[in-house]
């Protein structure tokens, strides 16, 4: 098949190219940058956009079997200015904009378009069960997914079918939170964030490969798809696990009011979350790889 993926060189896309590519999928990666990018695989070639708009690219959409967007600013790449906020949204607005306007253009349309998306959606939620039926949530991540998920869904009027994964904290040892979260814990004072009660949806960046790969080919998967692993931890459980696969304490806490004067808004990711349930995922019957904490770190550190 042939795929096409935008921002297939950041933190998540390069784990999705490499799962197609070992797949032996014909992969076209839609990059800013690709004089600085190389896949190792001669199934994989990059082609440049400007993630704004359409332009020669979109040929490649054109008679391509999926198309997939992982474009965005990374959420942690800087303090939540008001500057930064607007980049946030535009980044992930506009690349899809511009996706949706190819496959409106083409003759022969892909059959399935998915979009990344966040658990970020569902807002702060303390005790319920979170499925993809959940409400909207409030604060500035819903207000982003809900702008970034009306978007993709216009590819929907096009007679593609579409998939929002909702995707919570991916984990891989080279970048993403877990890169960040583990440091203090290596050097012998890791602990919980703020209270240690807000819930920490997880998932492997294993599993979000898979899950585009089982998504693609699962007629029966269009619409919000909660990408996060079955099993529900708090941030405290989360640094317990985390303090033991490094072999390390899990002591020192971070105060919230000290991530509220580091961070200022962008603390809300962490002091935050939902207990999130993959439950149009079971339903259809997708086997996680990485279904229990302990098994995902286990993988990245040993």
């Amino acid at each position: 098949m042939k795929i096409v993926i935008a921002g297939g060189g950041g933190f998540i896309g390069r784990g999705i190219v490499e799962k197609f590519a070992r797949e032996s999928h014909a992969v076209v990666v839609l990059t800013r940058s690709h004089p600085r990018l190389s896949f190792a695989r001669e199934n994989v070639r990059t082609v440049l956009w400007d993630a704004r708009t359409v332009g020669t690219w979109a040929s490649e959409v054109d008679g391509a079997d999926a198309v997939m967007n992982f474009a965005g600013e990374p959420l942690d790449a800087k303090r939540w200015t008001q500057k930064q906020k607007e980049i946030i949204v535009r980044s992930r607005v506009e690349s899809t904009e511009a996706i949706v306007e190819a496959l409106r253009r083409a003759t022969n349309k892909p059959s399935v378009f998915i979009n990344a998306s966040a658990v970020g959606y569902y807002g702060s939620v303390e005790q319920e069960e979170v499925t993809e039926e959940y409400r909207r949530g409030e604060g500035f991540l819903a207000d982003v997914v809900h702008r970034w998920e009306e978007t993709a869904l216009r590819a929907v009027a096009e007679g593609v079918r579409t998939v929002l994964l909702r995707m919570g904290v991916v984990l891989a040892r080279d970048g993403g939170a877990l890169t960040k979260m583990a440091l203090p814990f290596r050097l012998f004072v890791g602990g919980p964030i703020g209270l240690g009660r807000q819930w920490f949806p997880w998932i492997h960046r294993d599993d979000v490969a898979s899950i585009a790969h089982f998504a693609m080919k699962n007629s029966a998967l269009a619409g919000p798809v909660n990408a996060v692993a079955p099993e529900s931890v708090t941030m405290r459980q989360f640094c317990e696990t985390l303090g033991k696969v490094l072999r390390r304490p899990s002591w020192a806490p971070v105060p919230g009011f000290v991530l509220k004067l580091a961070l200022g808004e962008m603390s809300e990711m962490i002091l935050t979350g939902q207990r999130v349930v993959p439950a149009n995922l079971l339903r259809v019957g997708y086997s996680f790889i990485f279904p229990t904490l302990d098994d995902a770190l286990r993988d990245i550190f040993l």
